[in-house]
């Protein structure tokens, strides 16, 4: 007999063999659950004093939300249910109380959080992020709430996975981890806990959840931090040196869990973690494919620089056999925003354009390494090929037509290839672009003799200094806008636009 995998209500988790041998128990580092959506209109809720963390005013969460009950608890905060009091819609708020941010680093981690949150935004396998807000007691961070348990709560109930169920379940975790790092966030908190079924259904969608050990990845850059869970932490954690190939190593040990029901390293073995010595042969192996054990030996490879990577692992023979069940991919949220950016009116693509030129480092973190990502040669610009390429590696299935298509609408100044600031205007996520001070800065920049409205000859004046458009499109794009037909565009106008579209 093997050893078992159970977890106690007080979310333990408890590895005990068979024998008389004693038992080994952790606690979670942190519990974090999805939670959700749009705050509601800012002015009824919004104080005149600003938030330290945020950055924003003060809100009421009791205004927004019924906060119901608990569904979570952490080292820094409590996850409730909680209910839209407009929409009616449930989502999950994280209340992080301000008072167990003790320094400038804890507060830190909590705004990089909140960053690479909008950062992933709209892509398949991550929970969605509605939004961020605090009062003078807590910071209260809403997702999307995902009703189906944990992957965890699954593989105790399951005691172990088939194959054909594990690849299935794989082929999500692969693609999520290959989607975070192309974007340029790095989660280093892989483990089943951070994985939630969206619904109870049969056929749910699996979740990455719980970001606050995230970073951006940044080139060159290796991190010290020991991060992340006793029972999946990669070897070079251990020796403060490491780099994305981490994520890798724990979805290794996450596909050893699924289809053996217990860990491969008991927790605090570090010699066996740094040893890389692997139990294939008792029980379940022997009736385990070659091919699975052999992408799990890549995986849990030692050395991070001959591991294999999440392109190579989607090539796998073994995730291979899965591939049936993928054969029309959601769109990742790269092709998405794009898509987006190609429907846009002239006035809005070039809002995102003066957003984008003034968003500070901090926020562009992630961009640059999605840039470098595709940007193979280092030119500086995508060219077409390197776009096909960039989103060819995400699933991407379209036609060349298409990608040109794409490729014209992100081309704002029309010189053949997308740089830096173009790729960050056609793949900005929605919280950027709805955010008022962002906002605010795009309507000052059409509001050409700051009388508070823009004209048409102001948008004219706008459009045609960055040569986004002809008089047609101006027209259009001023009558769609200007809802109250008085001639001018007002803030509210203008802002309505941008968040909505028209």
């Amino acid at each position: 007999m093997g050893l078992r995998l159970s977890k106690k209500p007080n979310h333990e988790i408890v590895v005990a063999s068979p024998d008389s041998s004693p038992k080994l128990t952790y606690k979670q580092p942190r519990i974090r659950h999805p939670l959700p959506p749009s705050l509601p209109p800012p002015k009824l809720i919004q104080s005149s004093q600003t938030g330290p963390l945020l950055g924003k005013p003060y809100v009421n969460i009791n205004q927004m939300y019924e906060m119901k009950k608990e569904l979570g608890r952490g080292n820094f905060g409590v996850t409730y249910l909680c209910v839209d009091k407009i929409t009616r819609q449930e989502y999950a708020c994280k209340s992080i109380p301000r008072g167990k941010l003790l320094n400038m680093q804890e507060s830190g981690d909590v705004r990089r959080e909140v960053m690479i949150l909008q950062h992933l935004s709209g892509q398949h396998n991550i929970v969605e992020f509605k939004g961020a807000c605090e009062d003078r007691q807590n910071v209260h961070l809403v997702m999307e709430l995902c009703s189906g348990g944990e992957l965890f709560h699954h593989i105790v109930a399951k005691g172990r996975y088939t194959e054909r169920e594990a690849v299935i379940v794989m082929r999500q975790i692969v693609n999520v981890i290959h989607v975070c790092h192309f974007m340029g966030v790095m989660h280093r908190d892989l483990k089943p806990e951070n994985f939630l079924f969206a619904t109870e259904d049969e056929n749910a969608t699996l979740k990455l959840v719980d970001f606050g050990f995230s970073v951006f990845i940044e080139e060159g850059k290796a991190y010290k931090d020991i991060v992340g869970n006793a029972y999946y932490v990669a070897p070079e954690v251990l020796k403060r040196s490491y780099g994305k190939e981490i994520d890798v190593w724990n979805a290794g040990v996450i596909l050893y869990i699924l289809l053996s029901g217990v860990p491969p390293f008991w927790v605090g073995m570090v010699d066996a973690i740094s040893g890389g010595k692997l139990d294939m042969d008792s029980e379940p192996w022997p009736s385990i494919s070659d091919a699975a054990k052999d992408l799990i030996r890549k995986m849990l490879t030692y050395d991070p620089k001959k591991r294999i990577t999440t392109s190579e692992a989607f090539e796998h023979p073994w995730m291979k056999e899965g591939a049936d069940a993928f054969n029309n991919p959601p769109d990742s949220v790269v092709l998405i925003r794009m898509k987006q950016f190609k429907a846009m009116n002239q006035m809005k693509k070039l809002a995102l354009k003066v957003i984008a030129e003034n968003l500070s480092e901090e926020e562009m973190k992630g961009m640059r390494q999605m840039f470098n990502n595709m940007d193979t040669d280092r030119s500086g610009t995508i060219t077409f090929k390197e776009l096909k390429s960039g989103l060819s590696g995400l699933g991407s299935q379209l036609s060349d037509s298409e990608l040109r298509q794409l490729m014209d609408a992100a081309d704002v100044d029309k010189n053949g290839t997308i740089d830096y600031c173009e790729l960050i205007t056609a793949t900005m996520d929605q919280h950027k672009l709805e955010r008022e001070d962002n906002l605010s800065k795009a309507f000052q920049y059409f509001d050409k003799d700051n009388s508070g409205y823009i004209t048409r000859d102001g948008l004219r004046q706008a459009i045609t200094e960055y040569q986004m458009g002809d008089e047609i499109s101006i027209e259009e794009a001023f009558h769609c806008i200007d809802s109250d037909k008085d001639g001018r565009i007002d803030y509210h106008e203008f802002a309505t636009m941008m968040r909505n579209g028209c």
